[in-house]
């Protein structure tokens, strides 16, 4: 996906357990058959943008490899998870793990990372200081008020060093994690939509990416983000997602390859991001891993 992170983690709270699917075929047997993969077949996707820069070199680099690519889009996030469980795409790569952990979780249903695309940092900025290092000791920093895009934001402060999380940091900390005595800033939660419009009014803000411009602001202007190495940005890597039972499938694991290597995707990836992607090779075991951990973390916040 583009910059649509902060519309999917908008979503996570109402994954439907069962969609009614139009327009997608049946998958084609070829391409579910475990660790087997062969020239000449066809490997549906689902994605969310179909017409985003990187898919079309995607389709002909697979072409290129003997494999035929059928780009399924669905019209919103909650489709294309359900259609891999049910058979009728053979993968998809539209989520990052938070949002497929919250997917399992619902549904019952193990689908699994094979792959790494690219992270979209989430930013502080501000418009009174231009180093994180210069925010004085008990000023208010805002952060987004809905709980999962809150959650990502105190982690990205705690790396920053103006908060301590009791927690450590998870997918799922709150104000209420915050050490307020160990944190060097105070901070306030709004409305997301609304932290532009307010970022004068505080030392600094955490801005979902889709509303950076409207605070007369360039993804560049951020002083502090994500650390794509950083462990506690791990959940957020964006994946190609199969069914448990094709994890080791060869032909999807080159087409995974081929998204990450291929240069004419990449350039794709960052045209249709606006520049913000960052590009990952994550080893699986991690995303695996990473996975297992969040669905955990997911449970035990109920």
């Amino acid at each position: 996906m583009s910059r649509r992170t902060t519309t999917l983690l908008a979503a996570l709270t109402a994954v439907p357990l069962v969609i009614a699917l139009s327009g997608c075929a049946t998958a084609s047997s070829d391409a579910g058959s475990g660790d087997s993969g062969s020239a000449d077949e066809t490997v549906k996707i689902g994605v969310v943008g179909k017409g985003d820069a990187q898919w079309a070199p995607f389709v002909e680099a697979a072409a290129d490899e003997g494999i035929t690519v059928e780009l399924v889009d669905f019209g919103s996030y909650e489709q294309p998870n359900p259609a891999l469980t049910e058979g009728e795409i053979d993968l998809n790569q539209f989520q990052h793990i938070v949002y497929l952990a919250e997917y399992n979780n619902a549904s019952g249903s193990d689908l699994t990372p094979i792959g790494s695309t690219a992270i979209y940092p989430l930013g502080l900025y501000s418009k009174k200081y231009d180093d994180v290092d210069d925010i004085p000791e008990g000023e208010t920093v805002a952060v987004p008020d809905d709980a999962s895009n809150q959650a990502r934001a105190l982690n990205v402060l705690q790396q920053a060093g103006l908060v301590e999380l009791k927690d450590g940091g998870t997918p799922y900390s709150d104000l209420a994690q915050v050490d307020t005595e160990k944190s060097k800033v105070k901070i306030t939660a709004l409305e997301g939509a609304l932290i532009p419009t307010s970022l004068p009014d505080v030392a600094a803000a955490i801005i979902n990416n889709d509303f950076v411009e409207d605070a007369g602001l360039t993804f560049d202007d951020a002083i502090a983000q994500d650390d794509p190495e950083d462990a506690s940005a791990l959940p957020y890597v964006n994946i190609f997602a199969a069914r448990a039972e094709d994890a080791d499938n060869e032909t999807y694991l080159k087409l995974v390859e081929i998204f990450q290597t291929n240069a004419d995707v990449q350039a794709g990836l960052q045209e249709s991001s606006g520049d913000t992607a960052v590009a990952l090779q994550t080893p699986v075991e991690d995303l695996v891993s990473t996975l297992a951990k969040v669905q955990k973390d997911a449970d035990a916040k109920k």
